[in-house]
């Protein structure tokens, strides 16, 4: 996130991150990471300096964490293949030099209704004209520019063929690179600071000539570049924007695409529509269309190859993500689908029920629905280690999936609600020093040996696109605005022991929870609200006499996709009405306690 600078200035711009959320993609399934997380043009996005830790596993997690469950036998032409959607509209990339902020960046374009994409620095100019795109971002990054072995793109991009906006980093990296001089700064920025616009520029149209921004970095542009002029400053950068008109260059140092910079979204919005000139075209019913339309003719085709019916499987789970999955495909190939929703009884209460009554009574798809409750309690008995967990109900999970679809017949596909941040989240070669802070579902993961090929019709979407495309589609909002679900469901939010009691008790003071915060008319402004069953218990007082009972606590987060979160400011008067209801109607628990944590440096989950 900070550019030009030590890794200790790095703690001074966390709130960015805390209150920003920057974010939550199909490569061929088997474990080689050249393989794996291929876009849409079938190259791998660069995250590698990111933590493997989004909260959202939906049920095809357990698809792949559960490695060690026994292949199928299956003809030669029944193997994994790349789902390759139609060609996107005009599309504005990301190169990515390391900034925590670069997933946001692509957020912020799509948020004009254009398609982008994160890529990795080193992309080849070459690779960017195939695709046709109409401009380049260059995203911040940790490195100083002057660094021995700093990351640094194909100097082809600075020719003036397509349009470049470089943020910080790549700001300063535009200068270094053309001629110009970078050097550690007398006054590092960080934090709010006040930028003045010193010089006409479209970049700039329509703005305020004084502009509160975010700046993080430690270096400064000390002189441009040949052909480059200035076009903002602030009282210790002379050159906080810069433009080489002849090329369409255009560098900025501070950070547009945060909330801590208001006016941001409208520098974004002047060099993606108007500089670059890419056309409004990525929409959730365009997307709808062109998916729908490719599902279809993928199936078809593969059942006119092999003679098949091209029946399709669908793991549900009960979460956004696998209901607009399944919607899109059920919209392509109709009754060829079947809704697979394994009931391991780890999910909250009344769950089940909604899922039954939205997909088979209101949609009219095909559900079958399995009762494996006992199944996954038996194999959970006496584990308390998150990990060992989350294996077994994953290799259970593949299990019980295996059977039921055995009993369909050929089964030619497998749709899986894996989104854009998940295969930025889980794939490259460049993950290498990054930290696995909990087993997640790493795109690609899946046994290569695996008898279905894959349809992941939201492998290039965000969080907040599902659930547009889900609207757009007429899926209750009961459904679309859900907040995420772990795929290991209740028994991440048990600290210890999974057991059907501890699980009547969590499911209970969990639907408190949330029945006092929709009551409260806040349901939709939190990410996540939820109860977690701690491992302790504590003394208390119930009536006139003591009680050893369980201690409950509370998280709630603000967030826009899970990557990053804030715990959210509840009212006094909520968390007391939520913390009597649990004491006095949920049996065993005597203390109620409210997590404070933001993510980093927490995790939403417990587990």
């Amino acid at each position: 996130m900070t550019d030009g600078s030590d890794a200790n200035d790095e703690h001074q711009a966390q709130d960015a991150v805390a209150q920003e959320a920057g974010t939550q993609e199909a490569g061929s399934p088997g474990s080689d990471a050249r393989t794996r997380g291929a876009t849409v043009h079938g190259t791998v996005a660069n995250a590698g300096h990111r933590v493997l830790a989004p909260d959202d596993a939906e049920v095809e997690a357990y698809l792949e964490v559960a490695l060690d469950a026994p292949s199928p036998d299956r003809a030669p032409d029944d193997r994994p293949m790349v789902n390759v959607p139609p060609e996107p509209p005009d599309s504005v990339v990301v190169l990515d030099f390391g900034s925590q902020f670069a997933q946001l960046i692509a957020r912020r374009v799509r948020e004009l209704n254009v398609y982008s994409e994160l890529l990795p620095h080193d992309t080849s100019m070459a690779e960017l004209e195939r695709r046709g795109v109409k401009g380049i971002i260059l995203s911040g990054g940790p490195n100083s520019v002057y660094d021995a072995g700093a990351p640094r793109p194909d100097p082809a991009i600075w020719s003036g063929r397509i349009p470049v906006l470089g943020i910080c980093y790549g700001a300063q990296l535009m200068a270094r690179e053309l001629g110009g001089d970078v050097l550690p700064a007398d006054r590092r920025e960080y934090g709010p600071a006040s930028v003045t616009i010193t010089a006409e520029d479209p970049l700039f149209g329509g703005l305020e000539r004084e502009q509160p921004v975010w700046m993080s970095h430690g270096d400064s542009i000390t002189r441009l570049p040949e052909g480059f002029r200035p076009i903002a400053q602030t009282d210790s950068t002379p050159y906080a924007g810069l433009v080489d008109e002849r090329r369409r260059l255009h560098g900025i140092q501070f950070h547009p695409e945060v909330v801590h910079t208001p006016r941001g979204r409208d520098v974004i919005r002047n060099f993606v529509l108007g500089i670059a000139g890419a056309e409004a075209a990525w929409t959730p019913a365009n997307f709808i269309e062109s998916t729908v339309a490719s599902i279809r003719e993928r199936v078809d085709a593969h059942a006119r190859l092999t003679g098949s019916d091209g029946k399709v499987i669908c793991a549900l789970s009960g979460g956004v993500d696998s209901a607009v999955a399944a919607a899109l495909v059920h919209r392509a190939v109709g009754d060829r689908l079947t809704c697979i929703y394994v009931d391991h009884g780890l999910m909250r209460k009344k769950e089940s029920e909604l899922l039954r009554a939205t997909f088979e009574q209101n949609l009219g798809m095909r559900l079958v629905m399995v009762d494996a409750r006992e199944r996954f309690l038996a194999r959970l008995a006496g584990v308390e280690d998150p990990e060992q967990k989350r294996r077994i109900i994953g290799d259970e999970f593949i299990r019980v999936f295996e059977e039921e679809a055995g009993k369909l017949g050929r089964i030619d596909f497998l749709t899986q609600g894996t989104l854009y941040p998940d295969v930025i989240e889980s794939t490259t070669p460049e993950t290498k020093t990054a930290q696995k802070i909990k087993t997640h579902h790493n795109v690609g993961g899946l046994p290569a040996d695996l008898r279905f090929q894959l349809i992941e019709p939201l492998r290039y979407l965000f969080k907040d696109e599902v659930r547009a495309v889900g609207l757009e589609m007429g899926l209750p909002e009961s459904m679309v605005q859900r907040q995420p679900f772990p795929g290991p469901g209740l028994a991440i939010r048990i600290i210890g022991e999974v057991t059907a009691e501890r699980l009547d008790t969590l499911r209970e003071a969990d639907w408190i929870v949330i029945d006092e915060i929709k009551a409260a008319g806040l349901y939709r402004n939190v990410w996540q609200s939820f109860a977690i069953l701690t491992p302790v218990r504590s003394v208390g007082v119930m009536g006139d006499g003591r009680t050893y009972a369980n201690v409950v606590a509370i998280r709630a987060v603000t967030s826009e996709d899970g990557m990053t979160a804030d715990w959210a400011k509840l009212p006094y008067d909520v968390l007391g009405r939520i913390s009597a209801r649990i004491v006095n109607e949920v049996p065993g628990v005597n203390r109620v306690v409210y997590d404070i944590s933001s993510k980093p440096p927490a995790t939403i989950e417990w587990e």
